[in-house]
């Protein structure tokens, strides 16, 4: 039913704030800071999504090379590939996903002062099959606590389409905004899956509770997963020390996390406080 045919009110009085009607990035951001969760429209053409998809087999193909379809298995972690940016196959197509100007402009809102990538990881759905993504949980686990401004925002981006058939994400909208995780009588009544053309990126508060779909389709579902936090967390995997960040403009830098590496020694800490007065 279209929003002329439910009749939802125009007109408004006793107001003494309001947020203004702004582009598709500012109601993103909006959407987030009341739902918790949005869709983003990327900006990439079809041959730039088929660069990607293509970029994504053959990097999953040469990280399960590396280290071992039944090591990988034993971990629970054959359907995951870390750190895409940083390996050998197709770094420069993630590097240029992680810092998707579409995604920078609504971080930029959302983030208040600085923020980093945390991770960035391949996903898959595999088909009939669960995985570990499948259970609820907040992508800052085993947290309970209130913040009134985003901590860290997930950027999941949609390599494939996400379909109810193909276990589409499931968000408990809101849920960022309360710290116990619902009753399961709650879960179930309000739980919501977003369907999402390939290309977008969902974007979900970190401390928002969401889960992976059961994917009914004979094909994987796959994405990459994006976590971008103010600096106080450390990053999952150190980017910096596997990044050549010569060629990088300053800001790419500084949202890899070049700036906010631990200090080795005291003497490392200094020289680092000097190295930024100069």
């Amino acid at each position: 039913m279209s929003n002329v045919e439910r009749f939802i009110p125009s007109e408004s009085y006793g107001l003494l704030d309001r947020t203004q009607e702004g582009s598709a990035v500012d109601q993103a951001a909006e959407q987030v800071r009341h739902l918790g969760y949005a869709l983003l429209d990327a900006g990439y053409a079809p041959e730039e999504l088929q660069r990607i998809s293509d970029a994504f087999d053959s990097t999953r193909h040469a990280y399960v090379e590396a280290y071992g379809e039944s090591r990988l298995r034993s971990l629970d972690e054959f359907y995951t590939v870390r750190s895409l940016l940083v390996q050998p196959v197709g770094r420069e197509v993630f590097l240029a996903l992680a810092l998707n100007p579409n995604l920078m402009s609504v971080l930029k809102q959302l983030i208040q002062g600085k923020f980093i990538l945390n991770q960035q990881n391949g996903i898959v759905n595999p088909p009939q099959e669960g995985y570990n993504q499948s259970a609820w949980h907040r992508d800052l686990p085993y947290q309970h606590f209130l913040s009134s401004t985003p901590l860290a925002i997930n950027a999941l981006f949609c390599v494939d389409d996400f379909t109810f058939d193909n276990g589409a994400t499931f968000v408990l909208p809101a849920s960022h905004k309360a710290s116990p995780f619902p009753s399961r009588a709650y879960v179930e009544r309000n739980a919501v899956q977003i369907e999402a053309k390939a290309g977008s990126f969902i974007l979900l508060d970190c401390m928002m509770f969401h889960a992976g779909g059961f994917n009914k389709t004979s094909a994987a579902r796959r994405a990459v997963n994006h976590v971008f936090n103010i600096p106080y967390f450390k990053q999952q995997i150190n980017l910096p020390s596997s990044i050549d960040g010569a060629g990088l403009s300053a800001e790419a830098r500084e949202i890899l996390g070049f700036g906010y590496v631990e200090p080795p020694s005291t003497g490392a800490y200094l020289s680092s406080r000097e190295s930024r007065k100069s």
